[in-house]
């Protein structure tokens, strides 16, 4: 039997539910506190997705720190500190084959948010939705 290979790159419901399970994982031990990093002691640090590579032995968790803009240096800590959090996360994924490798990576994707909402409220979006609702009004005439 010959398999389809995955055209479309959409993650495989497989990969969306280890990539969840490693983030409440991950959620659980940054939580407690268990990283004796003084970086990451007093930060929070917050997993917002982790994604996993087709053979599951891979996953990239992307973090944000609340209340900073330079997530940069959390993220290295993050890093160094990943055999640990490894050790760490396999009980609570201890059905899996392989314990997962994580690299850990900013998330931009609330930056991106942010660009999009300023893009729609900048004053020639507005200025061409109003245009927009005036031609309507007058079909609906």
């Amino acid at each position: 039997m010959v398999r389809k290979s995955n055209i479309s790159k959409e993650p495989s419901q497989r990969q969306l539910s280890v990539g969840e399970k490693v983030r409440h994982a991950l959620t659980e031990i940054l939580q407690r506190g268990e990283i004796r990093d003084p970086l990451l002691e007093n930060a929070v640090v917050s997993v917002n997705q982790v994604k996993m590579s087709p053979d599951l032995k891979l996953g990239t968790a992307f973090v944000t720190v609340l209340g900073q803009n330079d997530v940069a240096p959390f993220v290295d800590a993050l890093n160094r500190n990943q055999r640990f959090l490894r050790g760490r996360m396999a009980p609570a994924l201890r059905q899996m084959k392989y314990m997962p490798e994580i690299r850990f990576r900013a998330d931009d994707s609330f930056d991106n948010y942010a660009r999009i909402d300023a893009l729609l409220r900048s004053p020639e979006v507005v200025r061409d939705l109003d245009r927009d609702d005036e031609d309507n009004e007058g079909d609906a005439s």
